[in-house]
């Protein structure tokens, strides 16, 4: 099932259901039917996202410490960042417009 949020400022941002359940739960939010990151709570959500992301870049780094190769790892799937930085994105310019992020309606 695919999630789509929307923001008035910005471009809709589509992703499947687990991608956005585990986004949304970085950013301490719940994926419910409908649901809404409010404008003052998104300085706290890009940086719960940005911290998550750094950490991610950091296990990669370590791995990669261990003779593990960055291809091997994206052909899984790729690291956080790739798969986050739509919805980074979407964040970002949303709070710099002063908009809400919605999904579900």
């Amino acid at each position: 099932m695919m999630i789509t949020f929307r923001s008035r400022v910005t471009p809709d941002v589509v992703m499947l259901r687990d991608l956005a359940q585990y986004l949304l739960g970085l950013v301490g939010k719940r994926l419910d039917t409908r649901g809404v990151i409010l404008r003052d709570e998104l300085p706290g959500a890009i940086n719960r996202l940005e911290a998550a992301i750094s950490d991610d870049d950091k296990a990669q780094a370590a791995l990669e410490a261990l003779h593990y190769t960055r291809d091997r790892n994206e052909d899984a799937g790729g690291g956080l960042a790739k798969r986050a930085w739509p919805f980074l994105d979407m964040m970002r310019e949303a709070y710099r417009q002063n908009a809400d992020i919605i999904w579900g309606l």
